[in-house]
C-alpha cells in the first residue's frame, strides 16, 4: 500500500502525464485492502487454496491461471521496463492508468504484461464462493439506481463477457462522475488506462475455464456468479466512492 506523499512523488516522475483521476489516488489516501496497489515485480500471493471455488472453477485452472500466467506477466513486465527507475518505482495500476508516460518503444509491451499482472491482481481477491449472495449496501443500491435491479445488470454484465471477442475482460467500472458502467476490454487492457477504476471483473481469456468448461463460456460466466467475493468488492466500492 503505499502513502499519499509517496504515490504523488511516484506519479510525478511520470513527466508529462495527464492529471491522475481523483478515483485513482484513492488508492494513496485509503488504509484499504480493498484498495491496495502493487509492486511491478512481484506476485501476489492467491490468498486461498486454488481449491476453494471447487466446483465453479476448477483447482488445476487456478493453480495455472495463477502460478505459470500471471507469474509471466510479472516477469515479463520487468523485462520490459528493463532498468528505466521511474517506471519500476510505480505501482503497476499507476503505469498503466498513465501509458502515455512510456516510452514508444516500450509501450505495447507495457501495456499487454503490466495490465496482465494489474488485472489479476484484483482478480484474485475478487472470487470467493458466495453461496448465492448478491450484493447488498451502497453498492446494491447504486446497481439498483445504474441498472435498475441485481438481474439486469447481471444481464449486462454477462452480455459484455459473452460479447468479447477472443480474449478480454468484462468489467463493472467506476466513472468518474461516481456512475456505475459495465465495459469489455480486450487482451490486457485495464479501465484504468481510460481514468476508469474496476470495481471487479471477468476474465474471459480461455486459460480462465478451457480445462473445465472447454468452449463453453456461458457455463463460465454463469458459474462465474458464485464466486464473486462481494465483501470485497463491496469495500473496494466504498473506499474508492470517497475520493
Amino acid at each position: 500500500m503505499t502513502g499519499r506523499r509517496e504515490f504523488l512523488r511516484m506519479s510525478g516522475l511520470a513527466m508529462g502525464a495527464v492529471a491522475l483521476s481523483p478515483s485513482l489516488l484513492a488508492w494513496a489516501a485509503e488504509a484499504s485492502q480493498a484498495v491496495a496497489t502493487h509492486a511491478i515485480g512481484v506476485l501476489p500471493p492467491l490468498g486461498y487454496a486454488p481449491d476453494s471455488l471447487e466446483p465453479f472453477i476448477d483447482a488445476q485452472t487456478m493453480s495455472i491461471h495463477h502460478d505459470k500466467h500471471h507469474k509471466a506477466y510479472v516477469d515479463n513486465l520487468v523485462k520490459a521496463i528493463g532498468d528505466d527507475p521511474k517506471l519500476s518505482s510505480m505501482p503497476v495500476e499507476v503505469l498503466v492508468a498513465n501509458l502515455q508516460t512510456v516510452a514508444e518503444e516500450k509501450r505495447t509491451a507495457v501495456r499487454n504484461q503490466g495490465g496482465g499482472h494489474a488485472n489479476h491482481s484484483l482478480f484474485w481477491p475478487s472470487l470467493k464462493k458466495n453461496n448465492g449472495a448478491v450484493p447488498n449496501g451502497e453498492l446494491g443500491k447504486a446497481i439498483d439506481k445504474n441498472f435498475g435491479s441485481f438481474p439486469a445488470f447481471q444481464k449486462v454484465f454477462t452480455k459484455a463477457a459473452l460479447s468479447q471477442f477472443g480474449s478480454g475482460w468484462a468489467w463493472l467500472a467506476l466513472k468518474q462522475d461516481g456512475t456505475l458502467q459495465v465495459i469489455g476490454t480486450s487482451n490486457q487492457d485495464t479501465p484504468l488506462s481510460a481514468g476508469m477504476p474496476p470495481i471487479f471483473g471477468i476474465d474471459v481469456w480461455e486459460h480462465a475455464y478451457y480445462l473445465k468448461y472447454q468452449n463453453r463460456r456461458p457455463e463460465y460466466v454463469q458459474a462465474f456468479y458464485n464466486v464473486v467475493n462481494w465483501d470485497f468488492v463491496q469495500e473496494r466500492y466504498a473506499a474508492l466512492k470517497k475520493v
